[in-house]
């Protein structure tokens, strides 16, 4: 047990207040870098931070550091605008191994290509509605909503980012001028 001794006093006799608490430091402004029409946070490092871009892997960010020679633990905010120009030139045209590109052998062309942002989703949304077009299974799939990649559809394919519960229904109200 404390006594009164053990109270610390200030030179008036009187106990001494507890200290305040020291200030929070408020977050750094971390500031956005934007790079193909995609924002990457400039606290992200390299390799890290060109994954944000759509189209852009964890093997193809580590295989453009490598080509460029640029850093991987360099943060975004610290890149120069020729670094920055150098990156988005090379994934305008990316010379890279065939394995890595995304659109390999095209339906129509034939030639390996690897998309990125608005033209990846484009050439998807085109190739689903070619496929319903031919009424191929793959297309009918799609035009029902069911998965098309041989996953189970006893269970879990109805929802489809809408959570609702099957063979549910709620009661009716009663009216209430039944008297």
């Amino acid at each position: 047990m404390k006594t009164d001794k053990d109270k610390k006093t200030n030179d008036e006799g009187k106990p001494e207040k507890k200290k305040e608490r020291p200030e929070i430091k408020q977050k750094e402004y971390v500031s956005l870098v934007r790079l193909l029409q995609t924002d990457i946070p400039g606290n992200k490092e390299l390799l890290v931070g060109l994954t944000y871009i759509k189209g852009v892997s964890w093997s193809i960010s580590n295989a453009i550091i490598k080509i460029l020679k640029l850093n991987p633990k360099k943060k975004i905010i610290e890149l120069t605008e020729k670094e920055l120009n150098s990156i988005t030139e090379f994934l305008k045209a990316p010379k890279l191994p065939e394995f890595l590109m995304n659109r390999r052998k095209d339906f129509e062309t034939g030639e390996n290509h690897h998309l990125i942002t608005t033209d990846l989703d484009i050439k998807k949304e085109f190739d689903i509605r070619r496929l319903k077009k031919i009424r191929s299974y793959r297309g009918l799939r799609h035009a029902t909503g069911q998965p098309t990649r041989g996953q189970r559809t006893r269970s879990h394919f109805r929802a489809k980012g809408k959570k609702r519960a099957v063979g549910v229904t709620k009661k009716k109200p009663e009216a209430a001028t039944k008297k």
